[in-house]
């Protein structure tokens, strides 16, 4: 695994396209606008000396890792808002019905293998809006550290939620305060046995952490963008340090699993 300072980090999604029909009395018109969500997130990883690799939503097709090679060239993949159809149904077997490699399953293997995870929620994360993000159904629920629901798993909280730290002192947390910014909304998930809380929403948990085979993961219920992460959530000022945490913490697996993804990553480079 890489020197924590120069942390390889895949970021998947967080982009987004949007048809709109204008009606103006007889009239109509269309336009098309391309927008990404995770501007404030990647400055701060930037800033954090991490080696960033954005792979936005409508690329996961054409760019998302199809061996071990690939994928073992880095030390955490975080997913954020992208669905898990983007990741099962690529071109190859969606337009040509041509088989093709399972990218979660070998995004588990990774996982297993000792790398790190990061899923942070939003519409299309664990199961969503109108359960459409079917993180449930994917080789991914074996190693997340949450069990998620077959439904719409979303709890929208527009007056604001402020979230409780259970665990101050987790390593996760990079020494941040417990005092946290107000949040929108989020995932609801349930924790799995021999899982850690760290932090939560009222009852619902919002931060987890976890281990799978000789890597770690790590689930983030709510959002690292507008809507559910607000003006205050993004202005904050340890903001960047948790985040930076997060990563780093994921990126710590076990000893083992270190020893294959760097062995592997040699010979990928030899």
């Amino acid at each position: 695994m890489g020197d924590e300072a120069a942390l390889r980090v895949l970021v998947v999604g967080e982009s987004w396209i949007k048809h709109t029909v204008h009606l103006k009395g007889f009239d109509s018109f269309q336009t098309t606008e391309y927008e990404e969500g995770a501007g404030v997130f990647l400055g701060a990883l930037a800033a954090s000396g991490f080696e960033v690799t954005y792979l936005r939503a409508h690329e996961i097709s054409g760019r998302f890792p199809r061996a071990r090679e690939e994928i073992d060239r880095f030390d955490v993949v975080l997913i954020s808002d992208v669905g898990a159809n983007s990741f099962l149904l690529a071109d190859e077997t969606f337009l040509r019905s041509e088989r093709t490699v399972n990218r979660l399953a070998l995004l588990a293997d990774y996982v297993q293998r000792g790398g790190g995870l990061v899923m942070v929620g939003g519409y299309m994360s664990f199961s969503g809006i109108d359960g459409r993000a079917r993180y449930k159904m994917s080789p991914l629920a074996s190693v997340l550290p949450v069990e998620m629901l077959d439904h719409d798993d979303r709890v929208e909280v527009p007056e604001g939620v402020v979230p409780s730290v259970e665990v101050p002192g987790h390593e996760v947390l990079g020494g941040t305060p417990a005092e946290w910014p107000i949040l929108l909304g989020y995932n609801r998930l349930v924790a799995k046995p021999g899982s850690t809380v760290v932090a939560r929403v009222g009852e619902d948990p919002l931060l987890v952490v976890g281990d799978a085979g000789s890597g770690r993961t790590v689930a983030f219920a709510s959002d690292l963008a507008p809507h559910w992460a607000p003006p205050e959530f993004l202005n904050w000022a340890y903001y960047r340090q948790l985040w930076a945490s997060i990563l780093r913490w994921a990126g710590r697996g076990g000893a083992a699993g270190a020893e294959q993804l760097t062995a592997a990553h040699t010979e990928a480079l030899a």
